[in-house]
């Protein structure tokens, strides 16, 4: 049934196309490239980068954080691990943008090291913040939700209010002439969200999107086996992922999507990109899952 449906998600990425990177921002993206190494720290600053048009790469060398600007204001997806708010805020500002332009906050998925900076950036930019039901509990209280696979590992974050709340598998976020849209993706995390947008240089426009983790990873002792209530929105969130559209692909790790590698080959935007990186985590699931009733 997944090779079914990766097939036909092969066709709708069938027609994404490379892009053709200004100057200007090539030069910022060698630079991260050169400054930062494959999963490196988590609070190691890194400098910011445009992507694509209006999105900016404003994370650490080992955490994503992604920034799109838009006529009313723009909208900031993770905040990185506790530490990490400032360097983010002063990427921001690096980039000529003051942080009180940010109006919304969004998430993946609700572990310290994507969320963890986001109470500290809320405060620095006064935005709202947008939450998936079971994100927004974690984001609260200040805790990983018990759901959670690698509850048992994962450490408290600092909690914050949550202004909205995203409720159903697929939401519209709207400000100004900035629509993105957002994709339930659970697996990695109860309450992950993947999202996907449209950013422009000139009449060359890119889909991007924003990819959870997905990873099947988990506390010791916890077999996921034992949850198939979990395996099953692993499955349906990859085929969700496998689906989109999406020319330039991000992930919550830069390395996990490959995005070193091809900042340094100078080639960010590729074909079947979405479908590639679902197909590689649903491998992983699969080996995993082998594993436990294999008794390992």
């Amino acid at each position: 049934m997944f090779a079914r449906m990766l097939s036909a998600a092969l066709l709708l990425a069938a027609t994404a196309a490379a892009a053709q990177t200004p100057p200007a921002a090539a030069d910022a993206q060698a630079q991260w490239a050169r400054q930062c190494k494959d999963w490196d720290g988590w609070d190691k600053a890194g400098p910011p980068f445009r992507i694509w048009g209006n999105a900016y790469y404003v994370g650490t060398c080992g955490i994503s954080a992604v920034l799109i600007t838009g006529s009313a204001g723009d909208i900031l997806i993770d905040g990185g691990p506790p530490d990490a708010g400032d360097l983010i805020a002063a990427n921001i500002k690096q980039l000529g943008i003051p942080l009180a332009n940010v109006r919304i906050l969004l998430h993946t998925h609700e572990h310290y090291d994507h969320v963890g900076g986001l109470a500290r950036l809320k405060e620095l930019t006064g935005a709202r913040l947008y939450a998936s039901p079971m994100a927004a509990q974690a984001l609260r209280r200040g805790t990983p939700n018990p759901e959670d696979p690698q509850y048992a590992d994962h450490h408290p974050l600092p909690a914050v209010r949550v202004d909205k709340v995203l409720e159903g598998n697929v939401n519209t976020v709207a400000l100004g002439n900035l629509t993105l849209k957002g994709f339930a993706t659970p697996g990695h995390t109860p309450g992950a969200l993947s999202w996907q947008w449209q950013s422009c240089e000139g009449d060359d426009c890119k889909t991007i999107v924003y990819a959870d983790s997905l990873t099947p990873v988990s506390s010791d002792g916890y077999k996921f086996t034992d949850h198939p209530d979990v395996v099953a929105e692993f499955n349906n969130s990859l085929v969700r992922v496998a689906s989109l559209q999406c020319d330039i692909l991000l992930s919550p790790h830069p390395s996990a999507s490959g995005l070193r590698d091809r900042l340094l080959h100078g080639k960010l935007a590729g074909k079947g990109e979405c479908l590639d990186y679902a197909n590689d985590l649903k491998h992983q699931l699969d080996a995993r899952l082998a594993k436990e009733v294999n008794g390992g």
